[in-house]
């Protein structure tokens, strides 16, 4: 044999060991790839149920100014939005001065998030979606929200030096 032939063959011979072994990195390669991946996506996904079943903390919560009691008449109603964004129906009922006299509700219906509003004729707030009504403490009387039992969120008021305050959040939504 010649020395280009025994080149040749050793050429030959090396040939598929490089493939075999460039085949096998690939595998490899991609397996961690895909294993990688599956292990972003489960770890997201399961930190998406760990956010959903365990929120965060208490929000904070602060004291805004809603209105002087001399330009709030009794038996109307303004909408004041949180700094959170929540809107809030506040309504006079009586005439007194105190913050029993006043009422603040959440404007949006347990049922399905409708906006309600002050009915002063009927003292109710009414959910114009599927006709709910609630009493004028918020407490559902008839349609979907009296069967499912649900009452309007309640917000703290306080008066001071005749102007009326309301606790809000003041955290941003999510």
């Amino acid at each position: 044999m010649d020395s280009e032939d025994v080149e040749s063959s050793h050429a030959d011979a090396s040939a598929p060991a490089v493939t075999t072994e460039r085949r096998s990195f690939l595998m490899k390669l991609s397996s961690a790839v895909m294993g990688f991946g599956l292990t972003v996506g489960y770890g997201m996904f399961g930190w998406l149920i760990g956010r959903f079943m365990y929120p965060a903390g208490l929000s904070t919560t602060a004291w805004q100014f809603l209105s002087d009691l001399a330009s709030f008449p009794v038996g109307k109603s303004m909408t004041y939005q949180a700094p959170a964004g929540q809107k809030v129906v506040v309504t006079r009922l009586a005439g007194n001065n105190a913050p029993e006299d006043f009422i603040a509700l959440s404007s949006v219906c347990p049922h399905l998030g409708c906006a309600v509003h002050w009915e002063s004729n009927n003292n109710r707030f009414f959910c114009p979606c599927h006709n709910g009504a609630f009493t004028a403490t918020g407490d559902p009387i008839s349609g979907p929200p009296a069967d499912g039992g649900k009452s309007l969120s309640r917000y703290p008021l306080k008066v001071e030096a005749g102007l009326l305050f309301i606790e809000v959040p003041t955290d941003a939504l999510v």
